[in-house]
Formats: C-alpha cells, sequence, structure tokens
C-alpha cells in the first residue's frame, strides 16, 4: 500500500465570534473562483481529540437521548474515531484573497484547528432531496440554517 500524506493547508482562527479560515500563503491561487459560493465544506482535524485512546474508539453508550443503546463510530459525528476528521457546511462571510482568509459565519472548530481541505458546497452534489435518517434523530432540523437556533443541548447525554 502506497504511503498516505495528508498536508494541512491552514488553520481554524475562532476569537469570540470572529471565526476565520486562514490559509498558508502557498494556497493563495487556490481560492480563485471561490467568489460567489455562499457556503464550503470544511474538512478539519480534530486535533483536540486526537489521542490513541479516542481513535481506538468504535461505538458510544447511548450518545444522544433517543438514540439506540449503542451506536456505531461511524453512525455519530463524534471526535473519537479512527481518523478524527471532521467536516464542516460553513457559511462564507468574506475571501481576502490577498492575505489567503476566508471569513466564516460559524464553525464548531476550535482556535488553531488544522484545516485538510476547502471544497465549494454545490447543491447539485452536495444536496439529497429527500433524506431518510433513523426515526430517533428524524426529529433533527431539516436544513443548515435550522440547525443554529436547534436545542442541541437537548440531544445530547453527556
Amino acid at each position: 500500500m502506497a504511503e498516505l500524506k495528508v498536508n494541512t493547508i491552514g488553520m481554524i482562527a475562532c476569537h469570540g465570534e470572529d471565526m476565520r479560515l486562514v490559509l498558508d500563503k502557498t494556497y493563495a491561487s487556490a481560492l480563485a473562483g471561490l467568489d460567489g459560493f455562499s457556503h464550503i465544506q470544511i474538512l478539519w482535524w480534530f486535533s483536540e481529540c486526537d489521542n490513541p485512546k479516542n481513535r481506538s474508539k468504535l461505538s458510544e453508550i447511548k450518545p444522544y437521548k433517543n438514540s439506540p443503546e449503542v451506536l456505531g463510530t461511524f453512525a455519530t459525528r463524534s471526535p473519537m474515531r479512527p481518523n478524527p476528521i471532521a467536516l464542516d457546511c460553513v457559511q462564507v462571510t468574506y475571501i481576502d484573497h490577498e492575505n489567503a482568509v476566508i471569513g466564516l459565519s460559524y464553525i464548531e472548530a476550535f482556535d488553531g484547528s488544522p484545516v485538510l481541505d476547502i471544497k465549494p458546497y454545490t447543491p447539485s452534489l452536495d444536496r439529497v432531496e429527500n433524506p431518510v435518517v433513523p426515526e430517533w434523530c428524524s426529529h433533527w432540523p431539516k436544513c443548515y440554517e435550522e440547525s443554529g437556533n436547534f436545542a442541541w443541548e437537548n440531544e445530547m447525554n453527556s
């Protein structure tokens, strides 16, 4: 098997409500054409959770109040997983091409979280018109815009 090498392209900067993706200036030219996309998908590393114990966790005991008693890691969005990779769809507030910075409305990452990649959100490839989810989470918001006002704290057991 070929050696796998993943390079970080930047980091998340969170200072209060000011959230940005700060790219390494090497990647500034990769921002060409990103203007006009309202949302992007950011793949980032859950660096705060990267340790052997968390990487070996393959199931969770009832992580959500309405979930089955045991959920496999791949049925959760937990940072405790074999590769602590996170995926967030975020709204772009501005793009500063000169300084290689993308303003974000919100991201659940920590300040300093390494960023692995960025992809534009395109409904033709990323939106599922009629997704089906298990009954235990069917009352969750149906879209990104509704998620910000949802009482997620009432869903989690920990």
